[in-house]
């Protein structure tokens, strides 16, 4: 059998074909619903291997085609590790050909055993994800058009992964800020708490994603755990950047909606608005001000204050989606609280935009313009997995996982943030509205 799946993107063929030669091209592509990551990526579309991680140890290793390469027309690939390629047939052409000097028809061929029902989906997501990130690159043009090259601690986290693939196939370089010992040049070891005073030399921007993860029972010990990991490694940082003399000019930090504390209700919250009460908000308060050395030797500071990310790949929606598409899933407690969402590609142009844009400074909102009650965000779903949302978590229900603390400030917080200095800036989301993103995160669109 043989799959097609065709598509025009608005933008020229060489910078199409272009596009998948550079780091992270794979990452981009790769679609968040499945259990399949990306171990390491061809080298060369003419002669390398990709290396896929499959549950249980099993690895999918594709070598490219020496006699089926023709940049930038064509390049091609085959299944070729054991024990799946005796058992699972699989050469995939990917296919470019000039529609006008400004789009390009994108075609791609698969020779297999799989089934249609199981390859639409994923393609869908591909060709989608293709035609969406060469427009942001485009747009990122236009707030600085030369090549930088970026520090990112956490990196290999759910957000940092996306963030340094979509920097490096927009034809950036990233270094990435590791906790052991460096296996690549692009590599460097740090130290949160005293970070060496050359580890930010020759870079020009840093995004400090790094951070315990939120999830769980807000004991003493997490809290703790919480405050340590972001507020004293933040400052240590922005120390390092404020004194190196050929570092950088641009101090990206993650931060929360938090800030806004847990219980806000109807009133729309924007940068501007006062911070509130609970433990999450006092602790952004001064994860935001542990940036200020950088600030006051001069560098363009951006907070970056994160809503509920949403991936099937991980957080919230990561944990909701084997129970949604189970038939399990249903609102949490009663439903009417504000849930300030973004899915974790507009989460990542947003950074790049932090990066780039010399206009953009202080507290962002990174969320969708779009906030959705919790009731609505299980419909939302329920409907795009073709299942019921019948099934509520009552309000004890986090509870038992995160405490009761947690659960107030976490699962239960009722925070309608909108991105006003984003909008104000004219910024374009990909997915403003949640019934969008979903489908897209999922495969369902309709494309070609």
């Amino acid at each position: 059998m043989v799959f097609r799946y065709s598509s025009v993107v608005p933008a020229p063929r060489d910078e199409v074909f272009d596009w998948h030669t550079r780091p992270g091209a794979f990452t981009r592509l790769a679609p968040p619903w499945q259990p399949l990551r990306p171990v390491s990526e061809a080298d060369s579309l003419s002669d390398g291997t990709t290396v896929l991680a499959l549950p249980g140890g099993v690895r999918w290793v594709a070598a490219h085609l020496p006699e089926r390469y023709d940049p930038p027309r064509r390049f091609a690939d085959r299944l070729v590790s054991r024990p799946l390629a005796p058992l699972l047939r699989w050469t995939h052409v990917h296919s470019f050909t000039a529609e006008t000097d400004h789009s390009t028809l994108v075609t791609d061929r698969v020779a297999t055993t799989l089934p249609d029902t199981l390859l639409r989906p994923v393609f869908v997501y591909r060709h989608a994800q293709l035609a969406d990130d060469l427009a942001a690159h485009a747009r990122a043009r236009a707030w600085h058009d030369a090549p930088v090259t970026v520090a990112v601690t956490g990196a290999s986290g759910l957000v940092g992964r996306t963030l340094c693939a979509l920097l490096t196939t927009g034809g950036h370089r990233v270094v990435r800020l590791v906790r052991r010992a460096p296996e690549s040049p692009d590599e460097r070891r740090w130290n949160p708490e005293s970070p060496a005073a050359d580890v930010l030399d020759g870079v020009d921007a840093v995004v400090h994603l790094a951070g315990e993860p939120l999830f769980g029972r807000f004991t003493e010990a997490h809290r703790a755990a919480l405050r340590d990991s972001r507020v004293g490694p933040t400052r240590a940082l922005a120390e390092v950047a404020a004194e190196a003399a050929d570092g950088p000019r641009v101090f990206v930090s993650a931060s929360a909606i938090g800030y806004y504390g847990p219980a806000r209700g109807d009133e729309v919250l924007t940068e501007d608005s006062p911070r509130g009460d609970g433990f999450l908000a006092e602790l952004v308060a001064d994860w935001e001000e542990a940036a200020r050395p950088a600030a006051e030797a001069g560098l363009r500071c951006v907070q970056v204050r994160t809503g509920i990310v949403q991936t099937p790949a991980g957080g919230v929606l990561g944990l909701q989606y084997p129970l949604f598409a189970a038939g399990l899933g249903g609102r949490v407690g009663d439903g009417r609280q504000w849930l300030s969402w973004i899915g974790v590609d507009d989460l990542a142009d947003v950074y790049v935009r932090a990066v780039l844009d010399a206009n953009l400074a202080g507290p962002v909102n990174g969320v969708a313009p779009n906030p959705v009650r919790g009731a609505d965000h299980a419909r939302a779903l329920a409907a795009t997995l073709r299942r019921p949302a019948v099934l509520p978590v009552p309000g004890w229900g986090p509870a038992l996982l995160l405490g009761r603390e947690g659960a107030h400030e976490v699962a239960l917080a009722d925070q309608r943030v909108v991105p006003y200095r984003l909008r104000s800036a004219g910024h374009e989301f990909r997915y403003p509205d949640l019934e969008g993103a979903l489908a897209h995160l999922f495969g369902r669109h309709r494309r070609g």
